[in-house]
């Protein structure tokens, strides 16, 4: 039995309405969903929830729970960490669940926010102007943001952990068996351990061609392993069809890291399930 929980609708800048996902998640036989829309942003978002549509989104994930009883439905949000404006904790109180991200490390001159997984020309743009091309100052800036979200904000899921590596193609900055790397790796897994947080194994770079490996890479799961950090498969879906892309390749590797058990949610409790790679117990 499948489940996912990071899935983006038409909400934010998904291609699909919940409608349309739950009626796929069904006929997918999931056992469970949840909805993890981009938080609304108190500034210019293109690819955010608009603010104005919020309650909405509440009120319809709560009409598809009580009408679509086939599969236990979930309410979040996918949120952002930005010092000082947002965090997955201010959302605790209106949601099931909170995925915490890093998409925005620091701004440019202007005020505008930089994105560190947007196109490429706007990531050099930003490490040239912010980072004066230090691609170690940008990386420890990243990881040192996803620690602060963790321990300031706690989110009961970390999303897409090293997510910045969608820029180092062809290792065109450094290589991830560098110590400097690494050690930020080693330091955010400690903060994720301490907290309790569950890190999620998302493979959206692997089925959209951006990258060879999950979001975290197999050395990064191999450590999760030995820590004993509780995951999460998601595919980060911003289309009903690809709800469980690359599911059955991603728990195959997982089993044969030495994962025994993935975690879900289940009668509105997070839970240890034994997996294969047909999906959960």
């Amino acid at each position: 039995m499948w489940f996912n929980f990071h899935t983006h609708s038409t909400y934010c800048d998904g291609k699909s309405t919940l409608d349309e996902i739950v009626g796929q998640a069904i006929l997918l036989n999931m056992g469970a969903l949840g909805f993890s829309s981009h938080a609304p942003l108190p500034f210019d978002c293109n690819w955010c929830m608009k603010q104005n549509v919020f309650k909405e989104y509440l009120s319809k994930i709560q009409t598809l729970k009580n009408s679509r009883r086939e599969v236990e439905i979930y309410s979040g949000l996918e949120v952002d960490y930005i010092p000082g404006v947002i965090g997955p904790s201010n959302f605790n109180d209106q949601l099931d669940y909170t995925i915490g991200s890093i998409h925005f490390v620091e701004h440019f001159k202007n005020g505008r926010g930089w994105e560190i997984d947007g196109m490429h020309h706007h990531f050099l743009e930003g490490l040239t102007e912010i980072f004066n091309s230090n691609i170690k100052d940008a990386v420890h800036r990243y990881f040192e943001l996803t620690r602060e979200m963790i321990i300031h904000s706690t989110p009961t899921v970390v999303g897409h952990l090293d997510k910045i590596k969608i820029q180092n193609s062809g290792e065109k900055f450094f290589k991830e068996t560098e110590p400097w790397y690494q050690n930020e790796i080693i330091k955010t897994l400690e903060v994720i351990k301490d907290y309790g947080c569950i890190l999620e194994v998302n493979t959206r770079g692997i089925y959209q061609k951006k990258t060879t490996s999950t979001y975290p890479s197999r050395w990064i799961l191999e450590l999760m392993l030995q820590k004993k950090i509780p995951v999460v498969v998601s595919s980060d879906a911003h289309h009903k069809d690809d709800l469980i892309n690359h599911f059955k390749e991603t728990l195959t590797d997982l089993r044969k890291i030495g994962f025994k058990e993935i975690h879900s949610i289940k009668n509105g409790r997070w839970t240890p399930h034994p997996f294969d790679e047909t999906g959960v117990k």
